[in-house]
């Protein structure tokens, strides 16, 4: 198939997905956990644990702010919530012993200036994961320096990766719009995740580039692109396809407390497969001909 002749429908595409993206993030914003923002984080355990909308409703008059709840072993459950005071504590113990007896097992008030820390350690551990990304791509197709430095396959990388993310934080924008989700470790852990696995998929792809070039066949740049990409394109997507399998079981029967966290993944690993085999190569191929004609 010659994928180079629809590359021009490619960057439409994802240029218009990269800009819904944009606009979802700044006109929703991010709302931030307490894992972020800081609260209360109180455990419990049921003499027989409700369900998880029963807890919400019982506790929804006591104003406690966003009530994140997390099942734990049998019959314990761990929720987090704003700062809270003493009376307010009590009160709510007082709520969910009306549901089933309780008996508390930790509570604890995470401030504010624990929750900057984690913000700031985020987006160090972020940046040091691009710019490793970027010294061992260049590193690795140091050998092919014509027609495309080494370093340009890095920063292309870097491109498509930051791609998936802003894509995959524009859907979770919507998340919070609509089903008042908030950004929270796992949420973060699931980012992070895609980055690990999607650049698995540009260096595959990259690196069929790097071996047909080296083969000395003779073919244009752009025709070894287009060769590589149909050795690549079963690969990648049954690769894919295998990995949501999986992730989609996780998001059906994995309960609340992963519900979120799979679906993440999941659009971020559609978006990246695609990214992997529709944006880094045009991308590749539209800037060798911009320096060309420079």
């Amino acid at each position: 198939m010659n994928f180079t002749k629809y590359f021009k429908l490619f960057n439409i595409f994802s240029s218009l997905l990269i800009l819904s993206a944009i606009f979802f993030l700044f006109a929703f914003g991010l709302k931030f956990s307490i894992d972020f923002t800081g609260g209360s984080i109180l455990e419990i355990e049921f003499e027989k644990r409700p369900e998880n909308p029963a807890i919400q409703e019982k506790l929804k008059d006591l104003n406690l702010g966003e009530i994140t709840t997390q099942p734990t072993g049998q019959n314990g459950v761990i929720l987090r919530i704003k700062e809270i005071n003493e009376a307010s504590h009590e009160d709510l113990l007082s709520k969910l012993g009306e549901i089933s007896k309780v008996k508390e097992q930790r509570f604890e008030n995470i401030g504010p200036v624990v929750g900057k820390e984690l913000r700031q350690k985020t987006i160090t551990l972020i940046i040091v994961s691009l710019l490793s990304l970027l010294v061992y791509i260049a590193i690795a197709f140091s050998k092919v320096s014509r027609p495309i430095s080494s370093w340009q396959y890095g920063i292309i990388s870097i491109l498509t990766l930051s791609f998936d993310v802003l894509v995959a934080i524009g859907i979770f924008t919507l998340l919070e719009k609509f089903y008042q989700v908030q950004l929270s470790i796992p949420i973060v852990t699931a980012l992070l995740t895609i980055l690990g696995y999607t650049i698995n998929d540009k260096v595959i792809v990259f690196d069929r580039i790097r071996e047909n070039i080296l083969k000395g066949q003779k073919k244009t740049f752009e025709e070894t692109v287009n060769f590589s990409l149909n050795q690549t394109l079963t690969r990648s997507l049954s690769t894919g396809t295998c990995t949501l399998l999986v992730l989609l079981f996780i998001f059906l029967f994995g309960g609340e407390t992963l519900k979120y966290f799979s679906l993440i993944l999941i659009v971020g690993i559609i978006v990246g497969t695609y990214s992997s085999l529709f944006l880094a190569t045009p991308i590749l191929v539209g800037w060798l001909k911009w320096q060309k004609r420079h």
